[in-house]
Order: C-alpha cells, then structure tokens, then sequence
C-alpha cells in the first residue's frame, strides 16, 4: 500500500486510469489496490475523488464496451477464449449466464463485485442482445458503485492503511515472499480442483453428425436442452426438450429407458456432462453429452429450429 500511495502521488490520475482499464481489459494487473489508495490520498486532501471517480468509471466503461463490443461480434468464441485463462474454466460461464437469467441484465450492476463475472459480463451482455445504451447506464453504475465503494472504504479507513502500509514496509521480504507463496498455492490448489473436476465429467460423447444420422434414422431417444431461457431464442435442437437441471429431476422415471441426449452451450460441455454424471449415478443407463454442445452443432450447419415471435 506504502508504494501504491507514494506511485499515486506522483503520477496521479494518469495511474488510477491506467490501472482501472488495464484490468478490464483482461491484464493481470490489481485496481483494488490503486482505488483503496486513491481514497487514503482523498482522505488526507492529496488527490481530488471527484476527479478520480469519474475517471475510474471511464476507464471502466471504456475496457468494458470491447469486451461487449466482441461479445456481439464474436459471441461464444470469446467466451471460450476467456474461460481457457481462466482458473475455473468450467463454472465461469455458466455462473455468468446463472446471474443473467436470475437478474436480467441488471446483473451488471453487481457483477465486478463477483470473482468470475467480472471480465465476462460485458461479452456475455453483447452476445444476448442488450442494448448499447442500455449497457452503457447499467456498466456505468456498476462501475460507479465498484470503484466509489474501494475508495470510500481507502477514505474512511485511511488512518488504518497508514499502519498496515508501515507494517508491510518493515516486514518487507518476508511479507512479499509469504504472499508470492500463497498465490502459488492458490493456483496449484485450483488447478487440482480443475483436474479434479474433469476426470470426474469423463463420460462418452455423441458427436453432432452421428446425432445427425440416429435421427435421420428415426432411432427413439429423449434430446434435452441444458441451456437457460434466454438462450433458446437463437434456436433449439429439432424434436428436443427444453429442462433446466432442475426440471430433469422430475423427469427421472421418463429417462430411465431409451437413450438420452444431453447438451448444453458451456466450454468443455461441462453442463451436460455434470447432469449426465449424476443422472446416471440416479439410474439412467444410456445417457450422452452432445460434443460441443449447441455452438458446434449450429456451427457445423445442422438443422435448428427458431422459436416464432
């Protein structure tokens, strides 16, 4: 905290706009740090937060409207290219379209507050058709709210981040060695957790073409739809059922004969493949995950069918 304060007095505002947009645009760099800062020097009358909130909230709102500009461009493919860094890849998509279809697009609101939602709201908002102004006001205010709330917490506490600021400063080394391990020890435990959670999704795939060809065939089988509401405006499997995981319970004694189908539009087919794992720990022998889900069936050409508005 000594250093970040004493980087933001020399450099000022240029520093707290840089940071901010640096790590909306997807840079490992911390603003956290840089916001609870700029409120210490607000406190102490060395930095004007009238001019440092606004320019947080710009910054913000600039890093943002490219993720939501690609997200309307590119759709899933930026989604995936984001959840591959990621150290949860296989839950931060889903948590993300979780918010949306719980809050609307209000969610953004609340979003960079959330580990996970962070850089993907913006892309997930332009990929599902929120409009532009609409996401400008939403971004805005949550931003408004994210950065206001670090630097009232920097200006209400600043006598407090003095002392933590001089204790760090005379543990020095050691406290930087101890904070490097634990990082080091939070991605090892990650990524173990993600290891873990794809061994246990291993479970065989249909690919979209010898789906194609079973119902070409008219072979007899149940085809579920794991995607949330707001996804199934761009279409749907033909002949397929459209359940939340929730629903599927219900439906048990309906799956227990005949093959089932299940796809989702997560990375790695995580949603389906989870249901698929546990619906068969609760009986259903002939159970499959769609490879690639919706974005590579609709991707390969195939048949889909457009709901009327």
């Amino acid at each position: 905290m000594n250093e970040t304060i004493d980087f933001l007095l020399t450099h000022g505002y240029s520093v707290l706009f840089s940071f901010v947009l640096a790590e909306q645009l997807g840079l490992p760099v911390p603003s956290t740090p840089v916001l609870l800062a700029a409120g210490v020097l607000g406190g102490f009358g060395r930095l004007n937060l009238a001019i440092a909130w606004p320019l947080a909230v710009l910054a913000s709102l600039i890093g943002d409207s490219v993720w939501f500009y690609l997200g309307k461009t590119r759709g899933m493919s930026i989604l995936r290219l984001l959840c591959k860094i990621s150290l949860e890849p296989e839950s931060c998509v889903r948590k993300t379209k979780s918010a949306y279809s719980n809050q609307g697009a209000r969610w953004l609101l609340f979003a960079k507050f959330v580990p996970g939602l962070n850089t993907l709201a913006p892309p997930m908002a332009g990929m599902f058709n929120v409009g532009p102004w609409t996401f400008i006001a939403l971004d805005a205010a949550g931003a408004g709210l994210w950065a206001g709330a670090f630097m009232l917490a920097g200006w209400l506490f600043r006598d407090q981040m003095e002392l933590i600021a001089a204790l760090m400063a005379k543990l020095g080394f050691w406290l930087g060695a101890a904070l490097i391990a634990a990082l080091v020890l939070y991605i090892v435990w990650k990524y173990v957790k993600r290891v873990g959670v794809r061994r246990s999704l291993r479970i065989a795939r249909i690919t979209p073409f010898e789906l194609k060809q079973r119902m070409d065939q008219g072979d007899s089988m149940t085809i579920i739809d794991l995607r949330n509401a707001f996804e199934w405006r761009e279409g749907h499997i033909p002949g397929s059922l459209i359940l939340s995981e929730d629903e599927l319970d219900s439906n048990i004694p309906s799956l227990l004969e005949g093959d089932v189908i299940l796809y989702c539009s997560c990375p790695n087919d995580v949603s389906s493949a989870g249901v698929a794992v546990r619906l068969k720990r609760k009986g259903v022998k002939s159970i499959r995950p769609l490879q690639g889900g919706f974005p590579n069936w609709m991707g390969l050409g195939l048949p889909v069918e457009v709901p009327q508005v």
